[in-house]
């Protein structure tokens, strides 16, 4: 009981916290979904440097509860300093007893909005950016924009799903035995899963060539997500000839956002990712 209000007290205070955002209720005119608990915070960037560009952002948490203050909300004010428009996703997770397919059906939900009011929101370009298992949603949500998983609830896309670029930081992404974190499978996939399933959901596997660029964070110290899920990552963009930057830290653990306090130099990595985005072209 004392570990239920604990989640309670904290998604209270996240959302009386931050009045600066603006949730919007994702699935409120869809038919059948009115009661589901995902919002989606809008962070505008200030107009005075403003750059047009905006990128979704998926908290971590082991897709059991969501670090949406120093994966969410920091990073968004960070983002915003930079001109670049934040939406801090509050996906549905295993805590509240979803699994896949609600995360990226979330996500996908997201995609959708921000580019059916893309005008309203004064971008051109948006970008996908998880941590932890949230780095595991952002990179399904590259890997797998082929495959509609809104059409089943009777949504129509009238833009593609395709993000224009990804971030993962210290990411899970195989759910392969040799490297799974366990507890983000599980609480994805749920207890009963199949070697398919495992196979599917394992990212490495599943790159198509038409992968949005990625960049990838990653700390060889990591004492929750085995760094080696972003070496696999690298190779299978690299098979598939995928633009990407890959920066693997000697040190910097695990969780710590964009915080140099407690990732040392791999909590600066935000200053690489400007840089990337710059040469990429994304930011002018």
């Amino acid at each position: 009981m004392k570990r239920i209000l604990n989640f309670i007290l904290l998604f209270f205070f996240i959302d009386i916290g931050y009045t600066q955002s603006k949730p919007i209720h994702l699935w409120k005119e869809v038919e059948g979904m009115e009661g589901e608990s995902t919002r989606l915070y809008v962070f505008p960037a200030p107009d005075s440097i403003a750059t047009r560009v905006g990128v979704i952002v998926c908290p971590g948490g082991s897709y059991h509860h969501l670090a949406l203050s120093h994966e969410g909300f920091d990073v968004a004010k960070w983002l915003n300093s930079q001109g670049i428009t934040a939406f801090v996703l509050r996906y549905r997770v295993a805590f509240n007893r979803y699994h896949h397919p609600a995360m990226i059906q979330d996500l996908q939900r997201a995609i959708q909005y921000v580019k059916n009011n893309k005008d309203s929101f004064s971008i051109e370009t948006l970008g996908l950016m998880g941590f932890s298992a949230g780095g595991h949603l952002a990179t399904m949500g590259g890997a797998f924009h082929k495959e509609d998983f809104l059409k089943p609830l009777g949504i129509n896309n009238t833009h593609s799903l395709k993000p224009d670029f990804i971030v993962a930081v210290y990411p899970v992404i195989s759910m392969q035995d040799s490297l799974a974190h366990l507890r983000s499978r599980t609480n994805l996939l749920g207890r009963k899963f199949t070697k398919n399933d495992i196979d599917r959901f394992s990212l490495e596997l599943q790159i198509p060539y038409d992968m949005p660029p990625v960049f990838l964070i990653a700390t060889k110290d990591d004492f929750i997500v085995n760094y080696k899920n972003s070496l696999a990552l690298k190779r299978a963009l690299l098979e598939k000839n995928i633009k990407h930057h890959f920066q693997l830290y000697k040190t910097g653990g695990h969780g710590f956002g964009m915080n140099e306090k407690k990732g040392g130099e791999a909590g600066k990595w935000n200053i690489l990712f400007k840089e990337w985005l710059i040469e990429t072209g994304f930011l002018k």
